[in-house]
């Protein structure tokens, strides 16, 4: 019987039960990233990181698989489901701004200010096992975020018929998002306590952009 099945006949409801598997999730992935930053992702076995994250392996196959499976799962998605549904209904001409909201709720909306991000990256680029994995997802994201600019400038009546260069500027709005989010996260570690919000930072960094370009000849 699974960790699930007990818990569903001792009468938990299913909104507890979401949270302490979302939990529990949380604590078998940080455990992986703490053991290997530390000692190295290829170094690191299952059974490590159960130990450190107190849980049986029953219940890490459970939830991930394999090791395999669990580096899959450590790898962020650049904008959620909901984030991609509201930037479509947006009817704002600043798409970069919007753009870069969106992102920022999914890869830096937590408290930690990027942190969370910034160990993901250290840790893919760290391990010849997961550079490749890094670089695959680099990619895919970019290119779902450009046919989401597609989408957004279609649903806006826009189309390449009218304008050809309109993919260029479907991937120059993704790089620039991108580096917003860097500036952002590289504010909030300078800044450290004192750094704005990063719905704020974000927007600054948005709002130079803005500038630099209204500045050139």
């Amino acid at each position: 019987m699974t960790d699930e099945n007990r818990e569903s006949q001792a009468g938990i409801p299913e909104g507890l039960r979401a949270r302490k598997r979302a939990a529990t999730r949380a604590a078998i992935e940080q455990a992986a990233i703490d053991l290997a930053l530390e000692h190295g992702y290829d170094n690191v076995t299952v059974d490590m990181i159960c130990a450190a994250s107190m849980v049986s392996p029953r219940t890490f196959f459970n939830y991930f698989g394999s090791k395999e499976g669990l580096a899959k799962g450590l790898i962020p998605a650049a904008i959620s489901d909901a984030d991609a549904e509201t930037f479509l209904a947006e009817s704002s001409d600043d798409v970069l701004g919007s753009l870069a909201q969106r992102m920022a709720n999914a890869l830096l909306g937590g408290a930690d200010g990027g942190s969370w991000l910034e160990e993901r990256m250290r840790l893919f680029r760290g391990s010849p096992e997961l550079g490749d994995k890094w670089m695959e997802w680099v990619a895919a994201q970019e290119q779902l975020l450009i046919d989401l600019v597609l989408a957004r400038f279609a649903a806006n009546g826009r189309s390449e018929a009218e304008t050809p260069d309109l993919v260029d500027e479907a991937r120059m709005l993704v790089s620039l998002a991108l580096g917003v989010l860097r500036f952002a996260v590289q504010q909030q570690q300078q800044l450290g306590a004192g750094a704005p919000p990063i719905d704020v930072a974000v927007r600054h960094a948005t709002e130079l952009i803005g500038r630099i370009a209204q500045a050139q000849p």
